[in-house]
C-alpha cells in the first residue's frame, strides 16, 4: 500500500515545477520569452475561461454599436435630412465614434478577463490604449470637419453679394488644417504618454535636443515649403485672393478653387486646371476681377463709318440692355473713342453683377448693334472708298509714219498717211 502510494506524491512536485517554468517564462526579463509564455499560458486555460472571455467581448461589440445607434438616432431624430447632409454627421463622425466606442469597452473588460496572464494583460492594455488615442484623434478631425461644415453652411458663395460668404470659406480652409495639423500633434503626445517603456523616453529627450539643429536643416532645405505656409498666414488675414475669386495669372482667365498649405487651384474658363504656388500671391503681380465686389464692367467695340449718326445707336444699345437680365441697371454708354483715316471707333460700355454675366452680355451687344446696323444703316459698315474723274481732254492725233530704214526715193502713198485708230490692233 505504501509503494502504491509514491507516484501520486511524486507527481505534485512535477506539477509544481511545470508551474514554476510558467512563472518563469512569464516573468523573464526579455520580452520575447515572457511574450511566448503568455500565449502557452492562454492556451492552457480551460474552456469555461475561454467561453467566459469570448461572451466578454461579444457583450462589448453589442454594447459598443448600441450606445453608438442609440447616440446617432438621438443626433437624427433634432435635425432634417437636409441638415445632416449637410453637416456631414455620418461622413465624418460614425465610423470614428464607432471605434471610440468599441475601445472603452474593451478597456473597461480587460481586467475581468479570467486567466491572462499579468505580463500579457498589459501588453493588451498598452495596445488598447494605443488604439484609444488615435481613435480619439481620428474622432477629433472629424468633428472639426463637422464645424467647418456647419459654419459654411451659413455663407452661401453661389448669391451676387458673396464677398463674406468667400472671406469665410477661405479664412476656413486654412483654420481647419490648422487646427488638423494641432490635433495631430496632441495625438502624438498622448501616443507617447501612454507609451509605459522608459527606453521611448530617453529617445524623445535626446530628439528633443537635437531638434534645434534638426530645425534648423529642415528649413534650409525646405526653403520653398516655408515661404508658401508663411504666404498662406499672410493670404488668411490679408486676404488679396478668396475662394471663388476671379482672377487673371499670365493672361489666364480663371477662378479659385481651392487654397491648400502649399498652392492654389485655379480653374480655368475653359476647364482647365492651373496650379499655382502660394508664395506667387504675394510676390508677383495679378488681376483680381472680384477683390471688392463682383459687379464689373466690360466694352464692346464697333468699327463703322463716318456716315453713321451716333444718337441712334446710343439709343439702341440702351434699348438692347434694359430687355437683357445679364445688366444690373448700373452702366450703359456709347462713346466715340477714336478716329482713323477709314473708320470711327464706338465703345458700348455696360455693367453687370459678375464677370460671367458681363461676358454674355458683351456678346449680346455686339450681335445686337451688328444687326441693328446691318438693318437701318447698310452703308456704316467699313467700305473702302475708290473715285475715278475724267480730265475731258482728247488724246492727240497720231502723227505720219516715218519711212523704212534703208528706203530711198519717194515714200510710198501708205506711207505718208496716218493709220486710222480703228485699224491699230487692241492694247491688251
Amino acid at each position: 500500500m505504501a509503494g502504491g502510494n509514491r507516484p501520486p506524491k511524486a507527481a505534485a512536485p512535477a506539477r509544481s515545477v511545470a508551474a514554476g517554468q510558467y512563472r518563469g517564462l512569464l516573468l523573464h526579463p526579455r520580452g520575447e520569452v515572457g511574450f511566448r509564455g503568455g500565449l502557452m499560458a492562454l492556451v492552457a486555460l480551460s474552456r469555461q475561461d475561454w467561453l467566459y472571455g469570448i461572451f466578454l467581448f461579444s457583450a462589448v461589440v453589442v454594447f459598443g454599436n448600441g450606445i453608438h445607434y442609440i447616440v446617432f438616432k438621438l443626433l437624427r431624430r433634432s435635425q432634417t435630412e437636409s441638415q445632416r447632409r449637410s453637416l456631414g454627421l455620418r461622413t465624418y463622425l460614425t465610423k470614428p465614434a464607432r471605434a471610440v466606442f468599441l475601445a472603452i469597452g474593451l478597456r473597461i473588460i480587460l481586467p475581468f478577463v479570467p486567466g491572462i496572464p499579468p505580463f500579457l494583460l498589459g501588453q493588451i492594455n498598452q495596445v488598447v490604449e494605443v488604439l484609444l488615442v488615435l481613435f480619439v484623434g481620428w474622432l477629433a478631425i472629424g468633428g472639426i470637419y463637422v464645424f467647418q461644415t456647419f459654419t459654411l453652411s451659413r455663407f452661401d458663395t453661389t448669391v451676387a453679394d458673396n464677398l463674406r460668404a468667400r472671406r469665410v470659406h477661405t479664412q476656413m480652409q486654412f483654420f481647419r488644417r490648422l487646427l488638423i495639423t494641432f490635433v495631430v500633434i496632441l495625438d502624438a503626445g498622448a501616443l507617447l504618454w501612454s507609451l509605459h517603456d522608459a527606453r521611448l523616453w530617453k529617445f524623445g529627450t535626446g530628439l528633443l535636443a537635437s531638434a534645434g539643429l534638426a530645425s534648423l536643416v529642415l528649413a534650409t532645405a525646405a526653403k520653398s515649403t516655408a515661404s508658401n505656409f508663411l504666404a498662406g498666414l499672410q493670404i488668411a488675414f490679408s486676404e488679396p485672393i478668396r475662394i471663388d475669386d476671379v482672377v487673371v495669372i499670365q493672361g489666364e482667365w480663371g477662378r479659385i478653387a481651392e487654397i491648400t498649405t502649399t498652392y492654389v487651384v485655379v480653374r480655368i474658363w475653359d476647364r482647365r486646371t492651373l496650379i499655382v504656388p502660394l508664395s506667387y500671391f504675394i510676390e508677383q503681380p495679378f488681376a483680381n476681377w472680384t477683390r471688392n465686389g463682383s459687379d464689373i464692367m466690360g466694352t464692346a467695340f464697333l468699327y463703322v463709318d463716318y456716315s453713321v449718326p451716333v444718337e441712334p445707336l446710343r439709343a439702341e444699345l440702351q434699348r438692347i440692355v434694359e430687355d437683357s437680365p445679364l445688366w444690373d441697371k448700373q452702366v450703359c454708354g456709347l462713346q466715340v473713342t477714336n478716329l482713323s483715316e477709314r473708320t470711327m471707333e464706338l465703345r458700348c460700355l455696360v455693367s453687370s453683377p459678375d464677370s460671367g454675366k458681363n461676358f454674355d452680355l458683351r456678346c449680346l451687344v455686339r450681335e445686337k448693334m451688328i444687326e441693328f446696323l446691318r438693318t437701318n444703316y447698310p452703308h456704316a459698315l467699313p467700305t473702302m472708298r475708290v473715285e475715278l474723274k475724267e480730265t475731258g481732254q482728247k488724246p492727240a492725233e497720231p502723227g505720219p509714219l516715218p519711212p523704212p530704214a534703208g528706203a530711198t526715193g519717194p515714200v510710198p502713198p501708205h506711207h505718208g498717211k496716218a493709220r486710222s485708230s480703228k485699224n491699230l490692233p487692241p492694247v491688251s
